[in-house]
């Protein structure tokens, strides 16, 4: 068994959920909602605040401050449930279809050098729709001294990935969809398709599998969601399929995933197996880790993800198979087709889960108050 790894054994069952809503009134854009919950067994979802135009990512201080990135490329901070009214940044995106301002991510030394960074889409005049990195700094409450970290890599409507973390190395960890062109998936020279490891100014590690390459894997179509396990600290990611064969991959180092040579399993040793695979498509998203907390013990190590079309929130639990790999043990449906389509989702300071909705990325049928940042929470006791 791996190490810190607790055997599990779960039945998979399908939650039940009979949901009441009460929101407060208030305005459309940017407010936030007072004691907004839905009861359900053994937790409750929250409202935190709502009006927001497709929030993409969320990030947490260490003084209790979110960050919302926008897709249209506002920067929004949340602190005590309720949204600045000024963003903490604005920045020039190129926001088509599924492109725009993305992921944030904190650096980990936030508390002392105030950086953070982002994943977005801009026109850069001789390649077109391209995806870059770039680090602001927080000074006062608000985003300054926009640096670019990692330039030029290919951008299009679709399949940009754009989802960043620091890993447990203080390495940051950006994944990079095909963007929509995927034999680059298979070429070690393009950034595109990967998921690629730097240096938190931009440089390349000097341990990476290639040499002077950020590459980390390759072999990907669009992977949105990143996180490492609580124990063993090992990377798990989500990554979209086309019609058939969503995935949930375990990154290895220099590992080839296949993407567009494979969908799915295969028998080819050139790839890696996915550790699960969806088929017709969900949609998966952002992905988290529960480390433990207030909300229901079983959840602690288990793999939460959003999904888009199926709109729903996915927990999976993993333990050691036959063959000594991980192996999925666990899969349950929360929250399915409460929200509508849903996006984003981490684990707060305080122990709950964050996520949002994506209801008003062209694709979603909003409501008044879309887009919205809910928690889940312990249910109120009787």
């Amino acid at each position: 068994m791996m190490p810190g790894l607790q055997r599990l054994h779960l039945p998979v069952v399908a939650t039940a959920l009979l949901l009441t809503l009460t929101l407060a009134a208030c305005g459309d854009e940017g407010t936030a909602v007072e004691g907004s919950t839905v009861p359900s067994s053994g937790y409750a979802v929250e409202t935190v605040v709502q009006g927001l135009r497709v929030p993409w990512d969320i990030a947490f201080a260490p003084d209790g401050r979110m960050f919302v990135t926008e897709r249209p490329g506002r920067i929004r901070i949340v602190q005590d449930d309720a949204l600045a009214e000024e963003p903490f940044a604005e920045l020039d995106v190129w926001a088509q279809s599924e492109a725009g301002l993305m992921g944030i991510a904190l650096h980990p030394d936030f508390a002392e050098n105030g950086h953070l960074y982002v994943c977005y889409t801009y026109i850069d005049e001789q390649r077109g729709p391209t995806n870059r990195v770039a680090r602001l700094t927080d000074a006062n409450g608000a985003g300054v001294n926009h640096t670019v970290v990692f330039d030029g890599i290919p951008g299009a409507r679709n399949h940009n990935g754009c989802r960043i973390r620091f890993g447990p190395d203080a390495k940051l960890y950006v994944t990079m969809g095909d963007a929509q062109s995927a034999d680059t998936a298979q070429d070690p020279a393009s950034p595109s398709g990967k998921v690629l490891r730097l240096n938190d100014d931009g440089s390349i590690p000097d341990d990476n599998p290639i040499a002077g390459n950020p590459l980390f894997t390759l072999g990907h179509r669009n992977p949105q969601g990143i996180d490492w396990h609580p124990d063993t600290a090992e990377p798990f990611i989500t990554e979209h399929g086309a019609s058939d064969n969503d995935e949930i991959n375990l990154l290895v180092a220099g590992a080839n995933y296949g993407w567009p040579e494979v969908r799915g399993e295969s028998d080819n040793p050139a790839f890696e197996e996915p550790l699960t695979t969806y088929t017709p498509t969900v949609a998966l998203a952002g992905a988290a880790f529960y480390s433990g907390g207030p909300l229901p013990l079983h959840w602690t190590n288990s793999f939460f993800f959003t999904t888009l079309k199926e709109q729903h929130i996915r927990r999976l639990t993993f333990a050691e198979g036959p063959d000594g790999a991980w192996a999925v043990v666990g899969d349950e449906k929360l929250l399915e087709d409460e929200f509508g389509r849903l996006r984003a989702i981490a684990q707060g300071p305080d122990g709950y889960l964050y996520f949002t909705t994506s209801n008003r990325d062209g694709r979603g049928s909003p409501a008044r108050f879309d887009d919205k940042v809910l928690r889940i929470v312990p249910a109120p006791q009787p």
